[in-house]
């Protein structure tokens, strides 16, 4: 990567503001008022027979994106003319997230790469407008995206349960200000550099649903045929499970376990429940495969108080909601803890083991998904759990194919695991690399320029990361194979 060997800049001075240090000598330090406009859209959400319609960028589509272009989904509404006028988008202008319910959500920048007469900027949002003889959007948005400069949104940043920023505190913001030229040359070398890391990045996370959808093939075919090749099948009358073993039953999980709900406490002052002992989970923990640690340590009296049930270490728990990765994922218990409201317990009977049952709703994840109310809505609830049906060996059986998955599932969840390591890290070095460059820190300008003579050959890119995803997936079988 040509941005391995950057080194510092020659000559530096101290900039005058404390968290920033020392600048390139030549570098100026502004605050945003200085070189860019700011508005904030008051325009809603809302539709009136005497406005004129337009398309709206509102706080979602600058918080999943980092670059506005015209092709994408937008919200209709209508506004006036006025509005339209002083809130259409413009190629190089940076929008912030301005308001939201959690402090780091505050200041998320997004750039406007394309715009057109009906594309204008909703509520939530400030827009900034660059002072094109000063200041480039590309490098403030790239600016923006920098821990240093998210740090001062963050301090800044007021409210209790709702954050937002006032206007004065966004104008106030201090910008470290390269030359034009060195602007455009740091945004080239980011740009490279965040293509070819984007890359392996998507590189690893197909890797991991490949890993996913081979865990999720091993799984089905153990809770719903065994580990007998031979074995005489039975329909099992539900169309979804298919056939089953002769000698296995089909049971409704509320015949062979106890499901409940969560709570979380109706007081929601810190003081009253939080810093106790008793462990507590909320719905992001489903993501784990054995849960060991609590989201939080909750109170006796909020335990008492609220009526919140004990879940005994080998109880599964599965999300109810969420359209992300919890609605449906199950995990198993490795302490006795509480559980939130987002959350059901499911403490097996009858002859069901825990680890199987695990399994087993690892294995139909995707279709247990699908029953939520309405079919694809956001959220199961304990009705619907309660019918759920669930294929059941013997114990004796259980056993056995709960050992054999627990080795076979092993190489493939440590591949996942190691994944996952390295995009993280891969996104921390990203993170860290913005933040040297766009503060003076790194030195970019050869780099740059030997950008501007050697064509980048993408295709060599792409196919490396993608021999790398294959050679590591086959690794992963093999180990899950032997």
């Amino acid at each position: 990567m040509i941005v391995a060997d950057l080194k510092s800049y020659p000559a530096m001075k101290d900039s005058g503001v404390p968290w920033l240090g020392e600048v390139p000598e030549h570098w100026e330090v502004r605050r945003i008022r200085n070189v860019a406009e700011m508005r904030v859209s008051n325009v809603d959400k809302h539709t009136k027979d005497d406005e004129l319609p337009v398309r709206l960028c509102n706080y979602v589509d600058v918080y999943k994106n980092d670059r506005i272009r015209v092709r994408m989904s937008f919200m209709r509404a209508t506004a006036t003319s006025d509005e339209i006028e002083r809130f259409r988008l413009m190629s190089g202008d940076v929008l912030i997230t301005k308001d939201s319910e959690a402090w780091n959500d505050i200041g998320v920048p997004a750039l406007v790469e394309e715009a057109a007469d009906d594309l204008i900027c909703g509520y939530h949002l400030a827009l900034l407008r660059p002072f094109h003889d000063r200041l480039y959007g590309d490098y403030l948005f790239r600016a923006l995206q920098s821990t240093s400069l998210s740090y001062q949104f963050h301090v800044e940043a007021n409210g209790v349960t709702r954050y937002g920023l006032s206007h004065a505190a966004i104008k106030a913001i201090w910008l470290p200000l390269p030359p034009l030229k060195e602007q455009a040359d740091i945004v080239r070398v980011l740009d490279h550099a965040d293509r070819r890391i984007g890359r392996y990045i998507r590189a690893k996370q197909t890797l991991i649903k490949l890993l996913e959808e081979q865990k999720q093939a091993i799984i089905h075919r153990a809770v719903t045929r065994g580990l007998n090749p031979n074995v005489r099948l039975k329909p099992s009358g539900v169309e979804w499970l298919g056939d089953v073993p002769e000698h296995w039953e089909v049971e409704r999980l509320g015949r062979i376990a106890m499901v409940f709900n969560g709570t979380t406490p109706s007081r929601m002052e810190p003081a009253y429940w939080l810093g106790g002992t008793i462990p507590w989970l909320s719905s992001g923990k489903v993501n784990d495969y054995v849960v060991e640690t609590p989201s939080e340590l909750v109170t006796e009296r909020a335990l008492r108080e609220c009526s919140m049930s004990i879940v005994p270490k080998g109880a599964v728990i599965i999300g109810l909601v969420g359209q992300g990765k919890t609605r449906a994922k199950a995990a198993i218990l490795g302490i006795n803890t509480c559980i939130n409201q987002n959350l059901a317990a499911i403490i097996s009977l009858n002859g069901l083991t825990g680890t199987y049952l695990h399994h087993f709703l690892t294995g139909f994840y995707k279709t247990l998904r699908e029953f939520g109310r309405g079919g694809n809505q956001e959220a199961l609830n304990c009705e619907i759990v309660v019918n759920w049906r669930v294929s059941v060996p013997p114990g004796d059986e259980q056993r056995i194919i709960c050992n054999y998955l627990g080795g076979a599932l092993a190489g493939l969840r440590k591949a996942e695991q190691r994944m996952g390591q390295e995009i993280s890290l891969l996104r921390e070095y990203r993170t860290r690399l913005i933040a040297d460059v766009v503060t003076g820190k790194l030195d970019v300008r050869e780099a740059a320029a030997r950008l501007l003579d050697e064509a980048e050959d993408e295709t060599e890119v792409l196919s490396d990361a993608e021999e790398g995803t294959a050679q590591d997936l086959d690794t992963a079988v093999e180990q899950a194979d032997a």
